[in-house]
């Protein structure tokens, strides 16, 4: 029977953060993915043609070349392969009339495109570009530090003692607000609002709900102060870099390798029996990084713990996103060609169409208008695509797992096989409203309805892309639950990390890093 100091179930980037930080620390790891590769959902694949190489979810790099474990293991990682491309053009929103925005590095450049919309905001991204620093500190400290009562508690007194008290409920209210509620307060162009409204959605907060200002804050801040980064040749480069790393230490990555359940003996965590048989003892940690559902799978007899359990089997999913890959001839012709430069493209033209779009979704209606991002990556990186061709990667937010109707009542099937490729051709459609000939330049498409994001990945539940709603009553101190947001489970040795898990999705493997810390030290 083999036998290891830790398990990881699954092999996603926070899996392969943890691992690797555990074989610095002496730890023998085993990391056993049911996919036929490491890395979740951050994987680079040739879906359409031979040379276009799509990043299958994830894209952007920014919040892992931000990371503590880059930065503790950076030079590591760069040795195994790990580049970026640096985006110096990071995102915009297009509105009717051929009318855009967007944010650069150049931070006059960004002003005078806010200030065609409005001289007011244009003072006032300047006054929250100058502060962005000392308060990103703030928040980043809750951001990124363990969801602890005791680790809190440190860091609510740090706030207090930098910010005082008043600045300290202020960043208190900040952090419970809405996008629209913070984004009217600040800004009066509607479509400065959209420009950042629009990230919201990455992270299943539309304009009304709770808790979702400090997301569009933080990325337009971030992208106009410390611009983005892509993966050179891929988000893959990422994977790829952490896996050698794994694999250079005393750590082992077994594919096509799914983990059935969870060996326990008296309340411990004891191991893993795979799909095949065989049984691998873990000494000290068995850590799992799936959604919460999957822990019936893996625990028949339950946690010993029947709460727990309820949470577990009642964890919320976000909405769906449908993908569409593209090869293409050419970059899309925006009615202004400076937008061809840019990394990210919404075509989300008002906090009003995003609210709907969300509440239809909510419904299980395919939405009338989808909030779509364009990403152009072959914009900053054209090795991914064959000379004088490009990739778009386009992601239609917010859309059901499972359809009930269409809202634009033109969509009678309530299949997914059936509608995937008639939805995408609406997608496209509204695309083309901001730059007409979009259809005549595509070499081929592949699209991906949120079923089969699913079916690729079990932890994007309904085509979910971050594993989880972020929304106030599943965050912070209650993610993935009360009680729960250090990683730990009523069974001894047994841990939930991921994306479902406390600091949450995105590529910043805070879970993963977080967790190996806690474990091993370092």
């Amino acid at each position: 029977m083999a036998q290891f100091d830790a398990i990881f179930i699954g092999a996603g980037h926070n899996a392969l953060a943890g691992a690797a930080h555990l074989t610095r620390r002496g730890w023998k790891v085993g990391l056993f993915e049911a996919a036929d590769r490491p890395g979740g959902a951050v994987k680079t694949l040739e879906l359409t043609e031979p040379g276009f190489r799509h990043d299958l979810a994830a894209m952007n790099l920014s919040l892992f070349a931000g990371s503590a474990f880059n930065k503790v293991y950076g030079a590591d990682l760069a040795k195994h392969g790990l580049e970026f491309a640096p985006v110096q053009d990071c995102f915009a929103s297009v509105f009717a009339g051929g009318r855009w925005v967007g944010v650069s590095t150049d931070l006059a450049t960004t002003v005078a495109r806010i200030r065609a919309f409005s001289e007011r905001d244009a003072h006032t991204w300047e006054s929250l570009v100058a502060v962005f620093p000392a308060r990103a500190e703030l928040i980043f400290s809750i951001l990124g530090g363990p969801m602890k009562k005791r680790a809190l508690a440190r860091i609510l007194f740090s706030l207090w003692r930098k910010a005082g008290l008043s600045g300290a409920l202020e960043l208190g209210r900040f952090l419970l607000s809405s996008p629209r509620a913070w984004l009217d307060e600040t800004f009066e162009s509607a479509e400065v609002k959209a420009l950042l409204g629009a990230w919201g959605l990455h992270l299943d907060f539309a304009p009304d709900i709770a808790g979702g200002a400090v997301f569009p804050y933080l990325e337009g801040m971030a992208n106009q102060s410390f611009g983005m980064v892509l993966g050179k040749g891929g988000a893959d480069t990422m994977v790829k870099a952490l896996a050698a790393m794994v694999e250079a230490g005393d750590g082992t990555i077994e594919c096509n390798a799914r983990v059935e359940r969870v060996l326990t003996e008296g309340g411990r965590a004891t191991g893993v029996m795979l799909a095949d048989g065989r049984r691998i003892e873990a000494g000290r940690a068995v850590v799992a990084t799936v959604a919460p559902g999957a822990l019936t799978r893996l625990l028949p007899q339950g946690s010993g713990e029947a709460g727990f359990d309820d949470k577990m089997r009642a964890f919320r999913h976000a909405p769906g996103t449908m993908m569409i890959h593209l090869a293409v001839d050419s970059l899309p012709d925006w009615f202004d060609p400076e937008l061809k430069r840019f990394a990210y493209v919404h075509v989300a033209p008002s906090l009003d169409v995003m609210a709907r779009a969300y509440q239809e979704a909510q419904a299980g209606l395919l939405p009338a208008e989808p909030v779509i991002v364009v990403g152009q990556p072959t914009a900053i990186d054209p090795g991914r695509a064959p000379d004088g061709k490009h990739i778009l990667w386009l992601q239609t937010r917010v859309v059901p797992a499972e359809i009930k109707g269409d809202a634009a009542g033109v969509i009678g099937e309530r299949d997914w096989e059936a509608v995937r490729e008639t939805y995408a051709d609406r997608a496209i459609a509204i695309i083309e409203r901001h730059a007409p000939g979009l259809s005549a330049k595509i070499i081929k498409r592949t699209v991906m309805s949120p079923l089969d994001l699913e079916r690729g990945n079990a932890n994007l539940v309904g085509g979910d892309q971050i594993c989880g709603s972020h929304h106030l009553a599943q965050n912070f101190l209650f993610r993935p639950a009360p009680g729960f947001a250090d990683w730990s489970t009523p069974v001894k040795n047994f841990h939930l990390a991921g994306a479902a898990t406390w600091p949450g999705a995105g590529v910043g493997a805070g879970s993963g890093f977080l967790l190996a810390r806690q474990l091993a030290g370092g």
